[in-house]
């Protein structure tokens, strides 16, 4: 079967077999590349029609009790100046975000226990109260089952948490012992059991990632069923033990996002900022590839420079007010325009 034949069958039965999979990854060309994103784009199209949604990012914390192999703010990177927002100015940000369009607000940082279930539940607690018309998405990493039932009460709308890829073999390749890929997918079941829109995603081009480990990320995508999925190229940073190891590549990432949006057709979709990093139009290709989604950063302008999970981080610089206005004439010139709303999964 040819590789067009491939992605017409993903469109039409919603998954494949692993072999086809394999063969779609292996076999591609740039027709074929060019193909699935005219398909996947018209499929966004008939979803979500031109709208474009966007999220406030608030980069809370870099503490991480994990040592993951491929992040710049693992534990053991002594290099790294650690911060953490008070809850004052988090709630600032969530303020000028609203006032600049954003109704999400994405928290993310390192895994901190430093910020208990309390203090997180309070805190969207607050957001919700100020900000009765937004959504808060948290993005906090592997917590028990009680912790986000107690972030879900308190009003926290969605949960992303990467499960950066589905193949036993190698997650170990990427992670210290201590971390089970079985435990991270068993949060995103949890996730999805307690009532949260869920993310789930891969990076693209890490390093031992084989087109039969990519298999296996489309295959337990397919079977989570996500709300949202956020993929982007891997790229290594300075002070961890993949400093020397290739990054991925824009075509593999944007053939990726259009394969996901013609295999799970309602998903939201995010063009990321590694996307943006490795190309100057990475965030307009990302979306003439089929997605729908853009997270510009809220964080204070002091602390952005400290979130660098990996080199070169665009935007770090820019005020959010700038981001935005940015973002919004970028997107015009996809034909596409960004939408003051929630955003939610249809």
């Amino acid at each position: 079967m040819s590789v067009k034949a491939l992605i017409d069958k993903l469109q039409e039965q919603g998954c494949l077999t692993k072999q086809e999979f394999v063969q779609l990854f292996t076999q591609k060309t740039s027709e074929d590349i060019a193909y699935a994103a005219q398909l996947a784009r018209s499929i966004a199209d008939q979803y979500y029609g031109k709208n474009i949604f966007v999220r406030g990012l608030i980069e809370f914390t870099n503490y991480c009790k994990n040592d993951c192999y491929y992040c710049g703010i693992r534990r053991s990177n002594s290099k790294v100046e650690r911060y953490r927002l008070t809850k004052e100015e988090i709630l600032q940000c969530c303020d000028e975000g609203e006032r600049l369009g954003f109704r999400t607000f994405v928290l993310q940082g390192g895994e901190d226990m430093t910020y208990t279930d309390e203090a997180i539940a309070e805190l969207v607690r607050e957001i919700k109260s100020a900000h009765p018309a937004c959504a808060v998405t948290l993005s906090l990493g592997e917590r028990e089952r009680s912790s986000y039932e107690c972030f879900f009460e308190a009003g926290a709308d969605r949960y992303l948490l990467r499960h950066e890829t589905a193949d036993e073999e190698h997650y170990q390749k990427l992670h210290p012992a201590e971390m089970s890929l079985t435990h991270r997918k068993e949060c995103l079941r949890q996730l999805k059991e307690i009532g949260f829109q869920t993310g789930c995603g891969f990076m693209v081009g890490s390093p031992y990632q084989t087109p039969e480990t990519l298999a296996e990320d489309f295959l337990f995508i397919h079977e989570l069923q996500p709300e949202m999925i956020g993929i982007g190229p891997f790229i290594p940073h300075q002070d961890t033990p993949f400093a020397k190891e290739p990054g991925g590549l824009l075509e593999d990432s944007l053939f990726y996002l259009s394969l996901l949006r013609i295999m799970e057709k309602h998903i939201l979709l995010p063009a990321t900022t590694a996307l943006a990093t490795i190309d100057p139009k990475g965030r307009e290709k990302g979306i003439l590839a089929g997605a729908n989604v853009l997270m510009p950063n809220l964080s204070p302008v002091a602390v952005r420079e400290k979130y660098q999970l990996y080199d070169g981080k665009v935007c770090t610089g820019d005020e959010a007010a700038q981001c935005r206005n940015c973002l919004e004439h970028r997107v015009e010139t996809t034909g596409y325009h960004i939408v003051v709303d929630r955003g939610d999964c249809v």
